[in-house]
């Protein structure tokens, strides 16, 4: 009798340990989730997770779930992360823009997160998991988007309640920048390879001019030579910025965001004869942007906290 109780109750056990340690009666085992290109279903808290977007990292780990993670792009590096990047027990899985198929797939993964770079690939990535593009649309807004990001990564991991208290206070935080922005103008670039590329309304940093309110010298043309280029701009001359002459130059360094060999600094390269001649120089309005943060990361909660940081310390003066 006692050994046929015993039984019982060790099927139950296990019966309640099969569910997993997040999973309880009546639970859905599964979320859909929708992004820009489809709605898929995850498994519902996936405990195996292979990253090829930055932003999408930034938020697990600001989540607390970064113990999921089982690959990452090991060619691109941001500082803050670096602990995933360099940490040996990863699948290296390529860089942002080239997935190391083989090895992503022998990580067995859940779930895949990619990023913009990766969007043609989607299908190609969605036979070997669930495939979920995390990815700002500038054109419907930073801020929007990084909401909308932040709460359908939330949702596979059930952190709703975590994210939302880690949203608030971004919203103030662009109203207070918005205010000293009023009735003045910018120019937002990026420097690479020598060169200083305008950046339009439309693409990367445009949380600068869209959200803050910064009237952009540059859009629509970005210095003469047509349409910008949707991520990295048009090139602009340095006389074309001191003709524009802008209350604030916003500069993005892509040279060691990548890490390339050879790169001379941005500051280096702008702060020359032309433009020292600008008013932004001459007020001390050149306000050079976090480069890994700005370039690999924009979206993450971590990142934008420090994209704003950037803006509060050369607009404000925090």
């Amino acid at each position: 009798m006692v050994k046929k109780a015993f039984a019982a109750l060790a099927a139950c056990i296990l019966i309640l340990s099969s569910a997993g340690p997040s999973q309880s009666a009546g639970t859905p085992q599964t979320v859909s989730v929708t992004h820009s290109l489809a709605t898929v279903e995850i498994p519902r808290d996936p405990a195996r997770v292979a990253i090829l977007d930055m932003s999408a990292l930034d938020m697990m780990d600001a989540f607390g779930v970064g113990s999921r993670v089982t690959g990452v792009p090991k060619g691109s590096t941001v500082s803050y992360l670096a602990a995933y990047i360099n940490n040996p027990g990863l699948v290296n899985l390529g860089n942002l823009k080239e997935v190391d198929m083989e090895s992503l797939n022998s990580s067995a993964p859940d779930v895949i997160f990619i990023g913009g770079r990766l969007r043609a690939e989607h299908e190609n990535l969605s036979r070997i998991a669930p495939t979920v593009l995390v990815m700002i649309d500038n054109t419907k807004g930073y801020m929007a988007e990084f909401k909308r990001n932040v709460e359908m990564v939330a949702s596979v991991f059930g952190t709703e309640s975590k994210a939302k208290e880690l949203l608030s206070g971004f919203d103030s935080r662009v109203d207070a920048l918005s205010k000293a922005a009023r009735g003045k103008t910018a120019i937002v670039g990026i420097v690479t390879s020598g060169s200083f590329n305008a950046l339009g309304k439309g693409g990367r940093c445009s949380i600068i001019t869209n959200e803050i309110g910064f009237e952009n010298l540059a859009a629509p043309d970005s210095g003469g030579k047509g349409s910008p280029a949707p991520t990295h701009g048009d090139s602009a001359s340095f006389e074309f910025l001191l003709e524009k002459n802008p209350d604030y130059i916003f500069v993005l360094d892509r040279d060691s965001a990548i890490s390339a060999k050879g790169s001379r600094m941005a500051r280096e390269i702008m702060e020359n004869d032309i433009i020292k001649k600008t008013r932004a120089y001459q007020d001390g309005h050149i306000v050079y942007l976090t480069p890994d943060v700005w370039y690999l990361a924009e979206g993450g909660i971590t990142a934008t906290d420090t994209m704003l940081k950037d803006l509060e310390a050369g607009v404000l003066g925090r």
